[in-house]
């Protein structure tokens, strides 16, 4: 097969806002890897249906996977990395020959990219942690929070009875994990935010801002404290600028979005992949970040 025909792409729905194929192109054309990147979109009922067709085309060699679609591929795939199974979700698919066909791998990049985005930005050892929200992303923050030596974790949701399988989803990964998870109500949020060392929010773009002024009304002196907010459209969040203004230190979801991706990377261009550091300078160049 001419390396020509290599083939990758991001799903998720809607996807005419992501950033990854930006980061990806950028990715390839300096390790020099000929492969198309596209973003395609995918609805979550459709995923098993898309899994299945795109094993009969040439040329795959990924797929990155966003929302809504990151337990839907999980359950699609024909096996999942250690992390990811304890996970239940994924945002990573690899393609293997096997003997009997193409073999489909899922992974978690995001516990990767979470992890040294907080790092980067200055969080500390076994902090107190809160994450808002309770779907795929948030059970990657429980993961990174762990890996942080957090041996407990508030979660807070804003429907526990909308929203009540991922809310059992992510309390069952802090039990695999070894963290304890702790569900509360949405009503006390900016309150334990005002006290977390490190907060991940995990939700849509603009569904954290009705605590914002809350928030801003209890929290002072939050040097050394860490916001990392998953959704980067707009940016600054009105949760990131309150916590900002309080002395905390703030980190955009393309951070995270910049290091799970080299991981996607990696796991895509094989042999081909080297010099991480460059890597990642041409992806934050690719997404108007300032160089690592």
């Amino acid at each position: 097969m001419p390396v020509s025909n290599r083939r990758a792409a991001v799903l998720g729905h809607p996807i005419g806002h992501s950033r990854s194929p930006e980061l990806h192109r950028a990715a390839y054309r300096y390790l020099g890897f000929d492969c198309s990147y596209d973003a395609i979109d995918v609805e979550e009922g459709a995923a098993a249906d898309f899994a299945a067709a795109v094993r009969q085309e040439p040329g795959w060699i990924g797929l990155s996977v966003t929302m809504p679609l990151k337990s839907a591929m999980a359950a699609a795939v024909d096996r999942l990395d250690p992390l990811a199974e304890a996970l239940g979700v994924i945002n990573t698919v690899t393609f293997e020959p096997g003997p009997d066909g193409v073999v489909l791998t899922g992974w978690n990049t995001d516990v990767a990219g979470l992890v040294k985005a907080l790092r980067h930005a200055g969080a500390g050892d076994a902090p107190r942690a809160v994450v808002l929200g309770a779907g795929g992303t948030a059970c990657a923050a429980v993961a990174a929070l762990s890996r942080l030596g957090c041996s407990s974790v508030d979660v807070y949701a804003r429907s526990f009875r909308g929203n009540a399988e991922g809310l059992v989803d992510v309390q069952e990964v802090g039990r695999r994990l070894g963290t304890a998870v702790e569900l509360n109500a949405w009503d006390t949020a900016a309150s334990a935010c005002a006290e977390a060392d490190v907060v991940i929010a995990t939700l849509p773009p603009r569904a954290a801002d009705g605590i914002a002024e809350e928030f801003a009304a209890l929290a002072a002196g939050r040097s050394g404290a860490v916001l990392l907010d998953a959704a980067y459209d707009p940016w600054p969040s009105r949760i990131a600028s309150a916590w900002q203004a309080a002395g905390g230190t703030i980190v955009p979801g393309l951070e995270m979005l910049v290091y799970q991706a080299v991981e996607q990377v990696r796991l895509f261009t094989k042999e081909a992949f080297h010099d991480e550091q460059a890597v990642i300078n041409v992806m934050c160049d690719a997404a108007g970040l300032p160089q690592r």
